[in-house]
């Protein structure tokens, strides 16, 4: 059985004009419970679309609200083992939240991480993990004590070249 869901990819140029993506640290219960990821679950019968659904989302999340959101595009869908079928949308913060609202529940933390260091190598590691199905090598990207790495990792990956290409107006 596969679980719609979607999760939105928020970008924004802060003060010195780094390009930086917000992305949550789940709580630590549930399927992917402290796992880096973006603001997003699974899609309601209230949501029109997948658009819908990350839009909701991450206003319930982290407190972005819709009007302070342009959504460029949507991106490939990512397949998780767990059963999800993940819509991801790159959107353009227009503007900044003075203070994020966590959603205490479900997100231990917010994290605005600079797309700059996403693509360093020396952020880059490798591991073999034991995952469901057994041991599988996981690839990641440190960011302080956390690692991103499975689904946000394979969204975040093709992009993060593209968004310091220029390819959208952020």
């Amino acid at each position: 059985m596969t679980i719609a869901s979607a999760v939105l990819v928020p970008v924004y140029r802060d003060e010195a004009g780094d390009l930086r993506v917000v992305l949550v640290v789940r709580g630590g219960h549930g399927v992917h419970g402290g796992q880096v990821g973006l603001p997003g679950g699974i899609k309601d019968q209230g949501d029109v679309d997948l658009e819908a659904t990350a839009l909701r989302e991450a206003e319930e999340e982290i407190g972005l609200t819709r009007g302070s959101v342009d959504v460029l595009q949507a991106l490939p869908e990512v397949e998780v083992p767990t059963g999800y079928v993940i819509t991801p949308f790159l959107a353009r913060l227009s503007a900044i939240p003075p203070v994020w609202k966590r959603q205490e529940r479900e997100i231990a933390e917010i994290l605005s991480v600079a797309v700059a260091d996403l693509a360093r190598n020396e952020l880059r590691g490798e591991e073999v993990w034991q995952l469901q199905g057994g041991p599988r090598r996981t690839t990641f990207v440190r960011l302080g004590p956390h690692k991103l790495w499975g689904a946000t990792y394979r969204i975040l990956n093709p992009l993060v070249p593209r968004l310091l290409a220029g390819e959208w107006p952020l």
